[in-house]
Order: structure tokens, then sequence, then C-alpha cells
């Protein structure tokens, strides 16, 4: 095959990642239909068939899958070289790709990588927001942040945030005309606004603990979203209650314009955690936003000074 042809090779394992042309076209910055052509063209040229379309999904033919698993790692090591000489460079630059929800990425990841790409204008980090439970290598995406217990074992884990507390809270106008619930059996029989999980399209059954006791109680409601700060809006706007991150709560309980409810049940987790595949060495680019997201809990001792500099 002639060297010219190394990004058709590239494209065509995009797409049996992805499944997805709409999905590889987007990762790749290509049309669907320039990326659907080039395909055909790949298959024309080799004389199989590599593809199988259907209208909901594209999944690989015994060809198409022998293909990926013979070319899809050595594309990988390549590209991994390549991005190694960077390291060469006096200025560290490349893309790093991230995959985290919308609460990680406003709390963690943002505050401290908006520095990092000021200071270094050749390094790029491209945000994809998901509450899925991502297979990073698959996906191919250099890094993911989720809770420290849900990182795979086979991943190296860094961790980027405190512990996280999970709140409910509600609108003192809906709590006014509602019973307080006792126990967390008791929101079944109230409002609730639901997260909506990737996975299978399931909604998120709400966790918690109270003196090594655990629970998940399933909740119903007029409102679903995907979006943290959207069910924070939500129980601002009455719509009912909300079970979100209390960092982002506890402003509006401060104002009063948020009422925490069943606070002894409110369970902590352990906080965000980036993790990565197992390299040798690390892309600079991305042991760059490693070094910038790594939590650094400050000692009493430091506390102390900054706020006695500040007084």
């Amino acid at each position: 095959m002639p060297k010219e042809n190394l990004s058709e090779l590239q494209a065509f394992i995009a797409v049996a990642r992805e499944r997805s042309f709409t999905r590889a076209a987007a990762q790749l910055g290509l049309s669907r239909s320039a990326l659907s052509h080039a395909m055909l063209a790949l298959e024309a040229r080799l004389g199989v068939r590599l593809l199988t379309r259907t209208t909901r999904s594209v999944s690989t033919t015994e060809a198409g899958t022998r293909l990926l698993n013979a070319v899809a790692p050595r594309l990988d090591e390549i590209e991994l070289e390549l991005g190694s000489l960077s390291a060469m460079r006096d200025k560290p630059a490349g893309m790093v790709r991230i995959t985290a929800h919308d609460h990680a990425v406003v709390t963690a990841l943002w505050p401290r990588l908006l520095p990092l790409m000021q200071a270094h204008p050749d390094v790029r980090i491209d945000f994809s927001v998901d509450y899925g439970l991502t297979d990073i290598a698959a996906h191919r995406f250099d890094a993911g942040v989720r809770l420290g217990d849900q990182v795979d074992k086979d991943m190296i884990a860094v961790r980027i945030a405190p512990d996280l507390r999970m709140a409910v809270v509600g609108a003192p106008a809906y709590l006014a005309a509602q019973p307080l619930p006792a126990t967390p059996h008791d929101l079944t029989s109230h409002r609730c606004i639901n997260l909506r999980l990737p996975t299978h399209g399931g909604l998120y059954a709400w966790e918690f603990e109270k003196d090594g006791q655990k629970i998940n109680v399933r909740v119903e409601g007029q409102t679903v979203f995907n979006n943290t700060f959207l069910m924070l809006q939500a129980a601002l706007d009455g719509m009912g209650l909300a079970y979100v991150p209390l960092d982002v709560a506890q402003p509006h309980i401060d104002k009063g314009r948020l009422e925490p409810v069943l606070k002894d049940w409110w369970p902590l987790f352990s906080g965000y955690h980036l993790y990565y595949a197992s390299r040798r060495q690390p892309p600079p680019a991305l042991a760059l936003v490693i070094d910038a997201l790594r939590w650094r809990e400050k000692t009493p001792s430091v506390a102390k000074a900054r706020k006695g500099r500040g007084s």
C-alpha cells in the first residue's frame, strides 16, 4: 500500500473503534461524507469489505477485525514515539484528550489547566464532557477522570481533588409544601431531579450512607438531566430535590436559596483521580497536565501561615 494511504488506515481505526461514522468524523475533523468515501476507497483498494454498515451502527467484518488487530497497536506505538520526540523540544507541545464529567471539569480541571495553557501555548487540551465510564484506550483518550473507587486496576491513577461529599437539597418554596423526608426511602414520595447515565440510558440511583449502612434509592420526578449544573438550577427553580456535590450547593445553602435534606445520610466519596494507561514515559504535554492537576493537600502550618499573611 502506498505511504500516502496511511491516513486511510488511521481513519478506518477510528471508525472501527467508535463504531460510528459520525463520532469518528468528529474525532478526525472530517465530514461524515468524506470519511465514508475514504472507507469505500480503502475497501476498493484492498479488494475486501472491512465494515458492515446499518442505519444504526457500524461493525467490522472478519477482514476488518483482522486489519484492526494488526494495524492499530502499531500505529498507536508510532504515535506514542512521535509524541515522545517532542520531549527534545524546548517547549512542550501537543494535544491531550481528557474525558471527565462537568463537575470535575469546572472544579478540578479548568482552574489548574487554564494557567498551564496560558504558560504553554503549544499545549492543546480536548475536553470531552461525559458521565460514562469511558474506556480511554478504546476511545483514544490520553486520560480520564473518575472518583477514586471507579478507576480500573490496570490504570495509573493520580488524585487531583479532595474527597467529595454529595448532598440532597431543595428550594424553600418546594419544601414548605412537602413533609421533610426522614429517611432516604421517603424520597420516593417526592419530586426529584434525575441524572441520566449514558450506559443503557439508565437513571442514577441516589446513594446514601449512615453509620455503615448503605442505601441506594431510585427516585422519580418531572425532570431528567445529564448535567450537574442544570440539576442544581432545577432545584433552585423549585422543581424538586436534587442530588449534587455539596461544594456547588453550599453557596446557595449559605444564602438561603436551598435547604439541606437528609444531611445525616450524605455520603463521602473518594475524590477525583486522573487515570491514564501505563507507559514508560508519558508524552511531555500529558506529563505537564498530570503535574498541574496532582492534588497537593495543604499542611496546617502552610494554611496557617497563608491566613496570617492575609489578615
